[in-house]
C-alpha cells in the first residue's frame, strides 16, 4: 500500500512541477510572426530568382550541324530547330563540308542569327547529302 501512495504521490508532483502554463498570443505577436514569414519567404524567393537568372544567362549551349562556307563566311544549320547561324569566334577545328557540335553561345543580331563558337565538342567528319 505504502508503494502505491509513493507512485500515485511522485505522479502527482511531477505533474505539478513540469506543468507549463498555456501562453496567449496576442493578435499583435501573431501579426508579428506573420510579417517576418513574408519578409523571409520573399527573400528567398528573390535569391533563388536572382541565382537563376545568373545561371542561364550564363550557360553555354552547343548546336550539331553542318558547317558550310558562303559568301558571308562560315554557317552552320542546327539540326534540331533547322535555323541557320552565321559562325563567328576564332574556333579551331571547324572546317566546311564536315558535321560538328560546336559550344558556344547564340546571339540575335537583327535579322541574322549569329552562333559565337568558343571550342569544336565533337567532329563527325564529312556531311551526309
Amino acid at each position: 500500500m505504502t508503494l502505491k501512495l509513493w507512485r500515485v504521490f511522485l505522479i502527482v508532483v511531477l505533474s505539478v512541477a513540469l506543468a507549463a502554463p498555456a501562453r496567449a498570443e496576442s493578435i499583435q505577436t501573431a501579426g508579428r510572426q506573420i510579417e517576418v514569414g513574408i519578409v523571409a519567404v520573399s527573400v528567398v524567393v528573390g535569391v533563388l530568382v536572382a541565382f537563376l537568372i545568373v545561371h542561364y544567362t550564363h550557360k553555354k549551349s552547343a548546336i550539331t550541324g553542318c558547317v558550310t562556307s558562303g559568301a558571308n563566311g562560315l554557317s552552320l544549320i542546327d539540326e534540331k530547330d533547322k535555323r541557320t547561324y552565321t559562325l563567328s569566334g576564332d574556333p579551331v577545328g571547324v572546317k566546311p563540308g564536315d558535321r560538328m557540335t560546336l559550344e558556344g553561345k547564340r546571339k540575335h543580331t537583327g535579322k541574322t542569327l549569329v552562333f559565337e563558337a568558343r571550342s569544336v565538342t565533337k567532329d563527325f567528319g564529312a556531311c551526309q547529302p
